[in-house]
């Protein structure tokens, strides 16, 4: 059941709140404006999670009331009803307007607003709840990068991502920055009701809390920004507008784990502004491995190498022409990861379901393990029965 308040909604759309509620509905008259100025009071002590503010209030003063509503009661979602209007829409989604319903709206329309205005407030108790302390220091921003596609980025950021989410509740978020054919998403078995395009444009872009309930729950606890719609839909996304939902996301999660296009992008460029790590991958060819070079030469000139420089080898196979040697001398570093090619891999990307989350034994799933450790802080030494140092414990 959810709770739904309507406020100068007429009698036969009233029904279809009630039904579309499960009967958890109170319907007043506009005279409650007036007659009880207590009334944000009362919505915050005990929040619905929607109000309906219909004809009979002024549209200024339905945006004035949504903007007190967001403050005093930010689980809350704000619906107007009113004609469908691409200039209304813009103007109640700055005052903080969750939706905008025409007053012919069919029981099925209601429904849906219903529905969605139950898992906003879901979403938003959850980000009231977590610790604000938990993404008060130690913020890293891990940016996965590769000079071509094809190479397991998103297999790598969706199990690093996966394995930060574990350390805490709300520590994590992934963020799919490959704006035309991202598939973080599908890599996660997720079907999000919200993609990138939504967090930069809008009330979410300028208001933490707001942003947070557009972000996909995976069951892990992991947060994600889930990638474009369609291609037409991400270059609408400007590489500033990218920048600054990772400055907003580092400021309220542990971990902000980026997984990029393929290349060095505008996008790319300027979150790695932002970033304490890059996982620069590469596959074991000769083209993939001399792009890697040239990728992180372009990045060391542009002095956008972070201190936590991660390469890692991606798909190696005994059988291949090149040897470790081969490409070490070529990056003219050494591979900190060496990930062999293994059927678990694509059963993985296939079904859903990330590795680390399977919990397997194989190669690959040990590896993304290693990595993961490299960003988690050290476990505390254990210590014998008398206060000292197990042996063996540096």
């Amino acid at each position: 059941m959810t709770q739904v308040l309507t406020i100068g909604v007429g009698a036969e759309l009233v029904q279809r709140f009630s039904a579309a509620s499960g009967g958890g509905l109170v319907s007043l008259g506009v005279e409650a404006l007036g007659a009880d100025p207590g009334l944000l009071d009362h919505l915050a002590a005990s929040p619905p999670e929607m109000v309906v503010l219909g004809p009979g209030v002024p549209l200024d003063h339905a945006f004035v009331i949504s903007g007190h509503v967001e403050v005093a009661a930010p689980t809350t979602s704000v619906v107007v009803i009113a004609p469908s209007d691409p200039d209304l829409w813009m103007a109640a989604m700055r005052a903080g307007v969750r939706d905008v319903l025409s007053p012919n709206a069919t029981l099925a329309d209601v429904t849906a607003v219903v529905f969605r205005a139950g898992e906003l407030a879901r979403a938003r108790r959850e980000a009231v709840a977590v610790d604000p302390a938990t993404a008060a220091t130690g913020n890293r921003v891990i940016v996965v990068a590769s000079p071509k596609g094809g190479v397991g980025k998103t297999t790598v950021a969706t199990n690093l991502a996966l394995g930060l989410a574990a350390s805490g509740p709300g520590s994590t978020v992934l963020v799919d920055l490959d704006l035309q054919f991202g598939d973080v998403a599908s890599a996660l078995a997720l079907t999000p009701q919200y993609s990138l395009p939504d967090t930069v444009h809008g009330a979410a872009s300028n208001d933490p809390l707001v942003l947070k309930t557009f972000l996909t729950r995976h069951p892990s606890g992991l947060s994600v920004v889930a990638g474009s719609d369609s291609p037409a839909a991400g270059d609408a996304v400007t590489a500033a507008e990218a920048g600054r939902l990772v400055e907003t996301l580092s400021r309220e999660f542990c971990y902000v784990v980026i997984d990029t296009a393929p290349g060095l992008t505008d996008h790319t460029l300027t979150v790695l502004e932002q970033a304490t790590d890059l996982v620069l991958m590469s596959s074991m060819d000769v083209p993939g491995v001399r792009g890697l070079r040239k990728e992180l030469d372009v990045l060391t000139e542009l002095h956008l190498v972070p201190a936590g420089r991660h390469l890692v080898l991606n798909g190696v196979d005994s059988a291949g022409a090149l040897s470790m040697e081969d490409v070490e001398d070529t990056i003219g570093a050494p591979l900190d990861l060496v990930l062999p090619r293994h059927n678990a891999v694509p059963l993985s990307t296939n079904t859903g379901v990330p590795l680390l989350q399977a919990g397997g034994k194989d190669p690959v799933t040990r590896g993304l393990q290693t990595l993961l450790q490299q960003f988690l802080p050290p476990a505390p030494a254990r210590r014998g029965v008398f206060g000292r140092r197990r042996a063996g414990a540096r």
